[in-house]
């Protein structure tokens, strides 16, 4: 029984750390997208805004990144090899756009006479990162992989003709400009930039109908690639209809009278929160669907899981390292969502 709860607190561990970049990483890649996006309209602020948010977050971001991987091989070292072998090519790609994003991020703000340049760079690739990184989802249903004396390896040509792919990747495209527009539009409000925010509060109206599109046809495609997946999904329906509900929860509260700039619309930080328990939502249900398989058919939690010894002592220094840093955390982002100081600053 104890080796069945040790399995099941490693994956919810991993599964947050997932959960919580998707997140993270999402508001990141999109703020770096609309700051290229805006750089050459004088007009507005709004990439002045999203330099703002992004200065200090990217860095933070990629914690959470270093701790899957490192969660992920600690472990489930058996689910790492199948996965490491099949999304060589893939992770490859990532981590050079990964590592090309972050290395323009710095230059862009000591090399004044290439920043445009840089920006550029910078947000495509935070635009094809999230593209990138979802395709690890659709590879661990077990539709493109395939094992040949004991060799794994993916079929890339039916990955990239599979409409659930390509749903995948518009869900994570959509997603970003959706949740980086409403964290942007929620920083604008605080630092009382009235154009910035009216801009943001539009691209989140834009963006979010097409992210719930996409999910839509996430399901769709589902049901026909993955219909081991989509059926166990549709036993949690009720939550499913709850995140449903909390994204028009999200969509109602931009209409809500806000009275700190006169009579502009919306209520960014409530659609923040609402959008954030919606994603919740739907990644439990998504995750909860997917388990025992961390790989179908091949490889579950069961058989890709550590030593448990070695499993304990690794979650106790999780538990220690979090409760050093999550002050930390706390203090990061409430003076990067709530101290005018920083958000208000001059240019």
């Amino acid at each position: 029984m104890n080796g069945v709860t040790d399995v099941i607190l490693a994956i919810t561990v991993l599964w947050g750390f997932v959960f919580i970049y998707a997140v993270m990483a999402s508001m990141d890649f999109g703020a770096g997208f609309w700051s290229m996006v805006y750089i050459n309209n004088e007009k507005t602020k709004a990439t002045n805004i999203a330099n703002r948010y992004l200065s200090p977050t990217w860095e933070v971001t990629n914690v959470f990144i270093v701790a899957i991987v490192v969660a992920l091989f600690s472990f489930f070292p058996g689910a790492t090899f199948v996965l490491g072998t099949v999304l060589l090519i893939p992770g490859s790609i990532i981590l050079l756009l990964l590592a090309l994003r972050s290395g323009f991020l710095v230059f862009s703000h000591v090399a004044k006479d290439y920043e445009k340049a840089l920006t550029y760079i910078s947000g495509i690739t935070g635009f094809l990162i999230p593209s990138f990184l979802i395709l690890v989802l659709p590879v661990t249903h077990g539709t493109f992989i395939e094992r040949e004396n004991g060799i794994y390896s993916l079929n890339a040509a039916e990955l990239f003709s599979s409409p659930n792919v390509y749903s995948f990747i518009g869900f994570a495209v959509f997603s970003t400009l959706f949740l980086s527009s409403l964290l942007l539009a929620d920083f604008s409000n605080v630092a009382e930039e009235r154009h910035a925010y009216l801009i943001y509060r539009k691209n989140a109206l834009v963006s979010g109908p097409l992210s719930l599109v996409m999910a839509i046809f996430i399901m769709l495609t589902l049901r026909t690639e993955a219909p081991w997946l989509y059926d166990r999904m549709m036993t949690d329906l009720p939550l499913l209809f709850t995140s449903l509900l909390m994204f028009l929860i999200a969509g109602v509260a931009l209409f809500l009278p806000n009275k700190r700039l006169g009579k502009r619309l919306g209520k960014p930080r409530l659609a923040v929160v609402a959008i954030t328990i919606q994603y919740f939502l739907a990644s439990y249900v998504y995750g909860r669907a997917h388990l025992p398989y961390m790989i179908y058919p091949d490889v579950t939690i069961q058989s890709g899981f550590t030593d448990p010894a070695t499993f304990r002592a690794l979650f106790v220094s999780y538990i220690v390292g979090f409760v050093i840093l999550f002050p930390g955390f706390y203090f990061f982002w409430k003076m990067i969502m709530n101290d005018k100081r920083y958000i208000k600053q001059p240019e």
